[in-house]
């Protein structure tokens, strides 16, 4: 009798951990509600936090190791954008940002001081936050903070991005870099797809 009841408090153990696990992981990492599927979601947002962690300690050895020169970010050239993905149509944005837009991903950037906002909004791609990461970092850029939202199949990144002294390009230049980060993966998906068709 008391190897049921042991049994039986496992299980619920068990479950209120997976229940847990389910909580802390975003929903488009868990496909089904069984164990084995809430399990490998959170394996494979473990190893995507995993490869964030790595590359923002990467970039922080790297800064430590190189001289900060003294002179102040160069300026963003701003030009004015029609319609913005995420809700934005005041005359100020056209003043601050740029947007770039596929049928991939939507992403906008934004001056605010002396920082930039950036996000996209697409539909969920493994990896695509580290090939992101991977951007801001040949770009100059160091990461403030990082945002993620996400419903059902689609994910919001939205990152708070400080202007790098060695920074040299427009808001432009970096919605167009960060849009075709998701083309080079859409394009790649693609040409699996098609291979596996062959």
């Amino acid at each position: 009798m008391s190897h049921i009841a042991v049994e039986r408090n496992r299980r619920r153990q068990m479950n209120e951990h997976l229940k847990v696990l389910r909580s802390l992981t975003p929903c488009f990492y868990i496909k089904r509600g069984d164990q084995a599927s809430i399990i490998g979601g959170v394996i494979e947002f473990i190893k995507e936090l995993h490869q964030v962690l790595q590359s923002l300690e990467a970039k922080k050895r790297r800064k430590s190791l190189s001289p900060s020169p003294g002179p102040s970010p160069r300026q963003f050239q701003l030009s004015p954008q029609p319609d913005s993905p995420f809700g934005i149509h005041d005359n100020n944005f056209k003043e601050l940002g740029a947007c770039c837009n596929s049928p991939v991903a939507d992403v906008e950037a934004k001056i605010s001081g002396s920082n930039v906002l950036l996000r996209t909004i697409s539909r969920r791609i493994p990896g695509q936050i580290v090939r992101i990461i991977s951007v801001l970092e040949k770009l100059s850029f160091e990461i403030l903070r990082l945002n993620i939202s996400s419903m059902e199949d689609t994910v919001l990144y939205s990152f708070v991005i400080k202007i790098g002294v060695e920074c040299t390009v427009s808001v432009e230049e970096l919605a167009l870099e960060v849009q075709q980060s998701f083309c080079c993966e859409a394009a790649a998906n693609c040409i699996k797809a098609h291979a596996s068709q062959i």
